[in-house]
């Protein structure tokens, strides 16, 4: 298979404090394993099979709706589980710190304009920090769509996202999306953030 469901760095139960184990397993061992399945059913044969999904993005327009939509079903959903950690939350340090101060003004601002992208994003879909040419900027997609494509409002390098799906969050949350960003602040993997912000630079 071309592409695989990656493994996670935390057990299930280990982000209990914010999602619960059942959702993680849910999400990660179905939700996110239909994505890998139905793409490599759509590259399967094709010269598209051994691409990495980063060189499909940028004209994922032309390419079939089955690899938009599952390409980004399955890039997205890797970098979400990247995103959080056991060990997360509080606030990011060094340069990254130093750049959303510099571009939102404070993190709690920014922390107030990303919150507000993930609950005020209609239907499903993410909410992004990313790295343009201007600096940092906040952004949302509909479905599995990401700042990498051709079709986003806003194109940029992702940095840090979360899912707001309703798969992601409903057996505690149910409709209260607004709780459930809250809560997932406590996790956030601050390092990875400034991992993919170094890189990016």
């Amino acid at each position: 298979m071309a592409h695989q469901l990656p493994d996670l760095d935390y057990d299930y139960g280990e982000l209990e404090r914010s999602i619960d184990a059942q959702t993680m397993e849910l999400h990660h061992s179905k939700h996110h394993n239909t994505y890998v399945t139905k793409l490599n059913d759509a590259v399967g044969g094709t010269e598209l099979e051994d691409k990495p999904l980063e060189e499909l993005f940028p004209n994922v327009s032309s390419l079939p709706v089955a690899v938009r939509n599952n390409g980004g079903g399955h890039w997205n959903h890797s970098m979400f589980w990247q995103m959080m950690s056991p060990n997360g939350g509080g606030k990011p340090a060094g340069a990254l710190a130093e750049s959303i101060e510099r571009d939102f003004g404070s993190f709690d601002q920014f922390r107030e304009e990303f919150t507000q992208a993930a609950v005020g994003r209609f239907g499903s879909g993410w909410a992004w920090l990313i790295k343009t040419n201007k600096g940092l900027e906040i952004t949302d997609t509909p479905n599995q769509d990401n700042p990498l494509m051709d079709v986003a409002a806003k194109q940029g390098t992702p940095l840090l996202t979360i899912d707001v799906w309703e798969h992601a969050y409903y057996l505690r949350y149910q409709n209260r999306r607004p709780d459930y960003v809250e809560a997932w602040w406590d996790v956030v993997n601050w390092e990875e953030v400034a991992r993919r912000f170094d890189a990016a630079n």
